[in-house]
């Protein structure tokens, strides 16, 4: 019978969310998940598909079920451990979505307007979602049920994880002593691989659809090489780390192969003394990438054609999930004077 490890608590929590929506390209593993599986040994983690945050832009409901699938067995692909993590669907743990309401009302609805994100998307708009507004709130159940100490996120997202800060710290002085007061851990190495065809621009999903703008993690491997030896660079032809804003775009090339290499700057650089130009650059870092994702692309269409696996894997994470998640939202029940039963 499969169990997961128990773990004494010398190890701290991590809570990650991503939604299912776009297709997962390198900017999401070298910035999220090739940390997360680096780093199971390390903490004891909660990875979680967040569905329930995906619905606020009224998604197509076939593709939503389709994507949110997809994206489960390229984390399973990537070497997310159910011996080692909890990886689970947002929607298949209850308790995230009735936190959420138990946080909706110790929540200023002025925290929630000053967010940054929502000021951004709702922008224009003639009306926008409850969900949108409060999509920071059920972000903070996500990352309070499970007592977690750090919750890595990109810039983006930083304040989101602030406000669930605030949000624990006021219903602690509320209802006494209930949650740890998470910390955003913003990654140093990786966290931000710029678009192909605009280093200035961070590779995104939402961009995803731009001719060359992004490396997906599912592209075959022409695909990659293509895309790379269509990267935008400079006319310098030196192949070096630099901070000059013109010279962005052989920084990133550089920084992927760093990060996937794993080595320091100057074997970076070391390794291209003798290239003959950027072109050679592009090559190698196209290279390395397809070496990479090779493997995750082969173990992803192995799961993805498997349902009935993919889906017993993730039953067992919803369980796990459960287990703790509900034991955290009784306690916050009993607090708020709620009769549990």
């Amino acid at each position: 019978m499969w169990e997961k490890k128990v773990y004494m608590n010398e190890k701290n929590t991590v809570f990650s969310g991503v939604q299912p929506s776009g297709d997962p390209q390198l900017g999401n593993y070298l910035g999220a998940f090739k940390g997360w599986v680096e780093r199971q040994e390390e903490k004891d983690n909660y990875f979680c598909v967040v569905d329930l945050h995906a619905l606020t832009v009224t998604p197509d409901p076939i593709e939503l079920r389709k994507q949110t699938r997809e994206l489960a067995a390229i984390l399973f692909a990537c070497g997310i451990d159910p011996d080692k993590s909890t990886l689970f669907v947002q929607s298949h743990v209850s308790s995230h979505a009735e936190s959420c309401w138990l946080l909706n009302c110790v929540t200023p609805i002025g925290w929630l307007e000053r967010m940054t994100q929502f000021k951004d998307k709702s922008k224009g708009q003639e009306r926008v979602s409850t969900g949108l507004l409060d999509y920071p709130v059920l972000m903070a159940g996500d990352i309070l049920l499970y007592d977690a100490q750090e919750v890595p996120v990109g810039e983006d997202q930083k304040q989101h994880v602030e406000l669930a800060r605030d949000i624990a710290e006021r219903f602690n002085r509320i209802y006494g002593e209930t949650f740890v007061i998470p910390e955003p851990v913003i990654p140093e190495i990786g966290g931000r691989v710029m678009g192909l065809n605009d280093p200035n621009v961070k590779m995104s999903k939402s961009y995803s659809h731009i001719r060359g703008h992004a490396v997906r993690m599912l592209d075959d491997p022409k695909e990659i090489e293509r895309s790379f030896m269509r990267a935008v660079t400079d006319s310098s032809n030196e192949i070096r780390f630099s901070d000059d804003p013109d010279r962005a775009g052989v920084n990133n090339l550089l920084g992927i192969y760093k990060v996937i290499t794993g080595k320091p700057e100057e074997s970076v650089e070391r390794d291209f003394y003798d290239a003959r130009g950027y072109g050679d650059l592009k090559k190698a870092v196209a290279e390395v990438v397809i070496e990479e994702l090779s493997p995750i692309r082969e173990k992803y269409h192995q799961l993805i054609n498997d349902v009935e696996e993919l889906d017993r894997l993730l039953s067992i994470g919803a369980e796990q999930a459960r287990a703790i998640s509900d034991q955290k939202l009784r306690l916050m029940k009993e607090k708020m004077g709620l009769i549990v039963s």
